[in-house]
């Protein structure tokens, strides 16, 4: 298929099944369309299994996209930019340490936390996995999402406080995870270990060059912003920073995500104050929303039929069931240690450890980085464990996180 009847695919499906959800369903937006593509996605396979259907030309067709190019080098750029066009600083500022920790050390913990136990957990299936590719699995199952469950927390009246630490944590740690990822996968392939030294360079790299780069292309926009009055410009030049910045990022060897949040920040603050109209702030919200909207809608929709090209058997559900309760555990170690050291300098809101801990979702850029992995005696499990962790974590963690909120409210009043 040519890249316009995929795109046209994608959209179709996507569109119907935001309609079904919309119309019958009535789940969150991005929870309802994964549960439609995938109970879709199952349907054919039982269909397939009846010999009713040939599932060959659909497993081919989800074979044929690249989802970890399609997300990572693509649709990240302005899923990322979009979400933090509409952060404001002033509040992230008032959890920048909480936000800072989580999406740094936090991701770190989780890492080998979920590499070790991980590790442990398959040797005692039969799976005589290396030590570094649970540690890979570590460092690509750590970053959470925050596309699902922001809508959960504001309908389920979550603390501000939370609302921001959640969505400021997310933002940074899907840069910081890519990275962690990356200097994994690079010290697997090339089969030596380098010096401490050399990867602590090369993270400092990564993530102070990418937040460099962001302040640098947020500044050059921000002065083409103030020089200009026309909406059609204006949000022009924020798509071409969104896509020309990312490019850019990764031509250069620094963090792409990171660089793309920064911009997005000093644009949705400083851009939206001093170097926008009204009618221009109307116009980019009304863009950047719609253009959130439909990324979201495509890429849950690809990943509930991702299921079609993934090679499930008994033990690797098995397998699946302990790496979810692997991840949940390695959350709570994440969350709650940085957190008890920091209860030392301030308060945290009541039931803090256990809301950020469900509400960690892990979503598309875990399933692109575990796509990425190269051939080996164990992609298709880790692969097909994220899958399965990643399904558990939009469904359940998911559609249960608001009780969990309202239960710590009710504790509260109680």
């Amino acid at each position: 298929m040519t890249i316009f009847e995929t795109i046209a695919v994608l959209i179709t499906l996507a569109a119907i099944a935001s309609y079904l959800n919309h119309r019958f369903v009535r789940l969150p937006s991005t929870i309802g369309l994964m549960v439609i593509a995938l109970l879709m996605s199952l349907g054919f396979v039982v269909l397939g299994k009846l010999g009713l259907v040939e599932l060959r030309h659909s497993v081919s067709f989800i074979r044929s996209i690249d989802f970890s190019e399609t997300l990572l080098h693509g649709m990240l750029a302005f899923l990322l930019f979009a979400g933090a066009l509409h952060v404001d600083l002033t509040e992230l500022a008032t959890q920048k340490l909480p936000v800072a920790v989580l999406s740094t050390v936090g991701v770190v913990i989780a890492t080998f936390v979920t590499g070790w136990l991980f590790w442990f957990g398959m040797h005692s299936l039969g799976f005589e996995m290396p030590f570094m590719y649970a540690l890979l699995f570590g460092a690509l199952i750590s970053p959470t999402d925050p596309i699902a469950v922001l809508g959960i927390l504001k309908s389920a009246g979550a603390p501000k406080s939370l609302e921001i630490k959640i969505t400021g944590e997310s933002l940074f740690n899907d840069g910081i995870g890519v990275v962690v990822f990356l200097t994994i996968l690079a010290i697997l392939v090339s089969g030596h270990e380098p010096p401490a030294s050399e990867v602590a360079m090369f993270l400092l790299e990564e993530a102070v060059g990418g937040v460099g780069l962001g302040l640098i292309l947020g500044w050059v926009v921000f002065r083409l912003l103030r020089s200009v009055d026309n909406y059609q410009v204006e949000v022009l030049l924020t798509l071409a920073l969104a896509a020309g910045g990312y490019t850019l990022a990764e031509a250069i060897a620094v963090s792409a995500p990171i660089a793309i949040v920064v911009a997005g920040l000093v644009i949705g603050n400083q851009g939206r104050a001093f170097a926008m109209s009204q009618k221009t702030r109307e116009h980019l919200d009304t863009f950047w929303e719609l253009i959130d909207e439909i990324l979201n809608a495509v890429l849950f929709v690809l990943m509930g039929l991702e299921v079609l090209a993934l090679t499930l058997n008994w033990k690797m559900m098995e397998a699946g069931l302990i790496a979810i309760v692997v991840v949940l555990i390695a959350r709570f170690v994440s969350v709650a240690l940085p957190m008890q050291i920091m209860r030392l300098y301030r308060p945290f809101t009541r039931g803090a450890v256990r809301i950020l801990t469900w509400g960690g979702l892990r979503g598309g850029i875990s399933i692109a980085l575990a796509l990425s992995l190269p051939p080996s005696p164990y992609r298709d499990l880790i692969l097909s464990v994220t899958y399965v962790v990643v399904v558990f974590s939009v469904l359940v963690q998911g559609l249960t996180l608001g009780h969990l909120i309202r239960g710590v409210k009710r504790k509260d009043g109680a």
